[in-house]
């Protein structure tokens, strides 16, 4: 696990940026810079983040950061590789600047996805973060491929009819292991050691890394933000978010498997998913609670791990 002394002192993401009280993603940037080697550089696609963190003529971030499109984020991160491998040549500058590509879920699992499949196959030397907060939560919480079944966005409305999005949520995680890279974690902000760790084992890595991390959204999600730390931890207590690593393909859990916290401990702290505890969507409740219990039970089965969730 990371140790707190070796995390850099210096605060790479400054204060006074417009991000919401009790924001996960804001909360997911400190904590990633924390665990910088040394020099490092981001590529950020347009999202919360980008947008209320470099309001002109103000910024962040004190590191080099280049604002890039949804869909082209991976693509610019893998310019800006080559870019300092050139000035390394010409002798312009010395010495090893790490990469970050950061995206929320819309621009990685949906709109960027292209771009970051080319750079994973290709074999950049770039760490792509995901901050996850289950929706297009900077053009008006429009659902996304990460936001979870049964879910109540702006275009998945909770009525008498539909009760939420109908969709689960994209294996993410699965489909960058896919490409054979060396590693790819998922991590919560509610674990933060666990997810400063994977983040200085992505930086390290000779190659592409994956980080595929929990935000919770108070304004998304209608929640407490007093209550995000505790959503990002409940969430994977519940079994509906496992946090893990695939290490040269192999699978690894990185909390043991226990007993699971009811998923409705989770659903009522939001109200997202305020619909799915009224009795007449107890079925719909049902279905969700199998589907996230089989898809734990898959990735406990992947690691090796015994599959129960008792």
């Amino acid at each position: 696990m990371v140790v707190l002394k070796d995390l850099t002192k210096e605060e790479l993401y400054a204060p006074g940026h417009r991000l919401c009280a009790g924001c996960g993603p804001s909360i997911s940037i400190r904590m990633a810079l924390k665990a910088a080697r040394g020099p490092i550089a981001a590529v950020n696609a347009t999202g919360c983040v980008e947008v209320s963190t470099t309001i002109f003529p103000y910024t962040a971030w004190r590191i080099p950061w280049i604002h890039a499109l949804f869909e082209n984020t991976a693509a610019v991160a893998s310019g800006l590789e080559y870019a300092y491998d050139a000035l390394e040549k010409r002798g312009a500058r010395k010495g090893k600047v790490d990469i970050i590509a950061i995206g929320g879920d819309g621009g990685t699992f949906d709109i960027g996805i292209q771009a970051l499949s080319g750079m994973l196959e290709r074999g950049h030397d770039i760490v792509y973060l995901c901050y996850d907060n289950e929706a297009y939560m900077n053009t008006g919480i429009q659902r996304s491929g990460a936001t979870p079944r049964g879910a109540a966005t702006t275009t998945t409305p909770a009525g008498r009819v539909i009760p939420g999005k109908r969709e689960w949520k994209k294996d993410f995680a699965g489909i960058c292991a896919a490409h054979g890279i060396s590693y790819v974690a998922t991590a919560s902000i509610g674990f933060f050691s666990d997810y400063m760790d994977k983040m200085k084992k992505a930086i390290e890595v000779d190659g592409p890394a994956v980080i595929h991390v929990l935000t919770p959204c108070p304004l998304g999600w209608r929640s407490n933000p007093a209550d995000t730390i505790k959503l990002a931890k409940v969430a994977v207590q519940t079994g509906l978010f496992p946090i893990y690593e695939v290490i040269n393909g192999k699978y690894k859990m990185s909390m043991k498997p226990g007993t699971l916290l009811p998923i409705e401990e989770y659903f009522k702290l939001q109200g997202r998913f305020s619909h799915l505890l009224k009795p007449e969507l107890k079925d719909e409740l049902e279905a969700i609670k199998k589907g996230a219990e089989a898809n734990y039970k898959r990735i406990l089965g992947l690691a090796g791990e015994p599959v129960t969730t008792q």
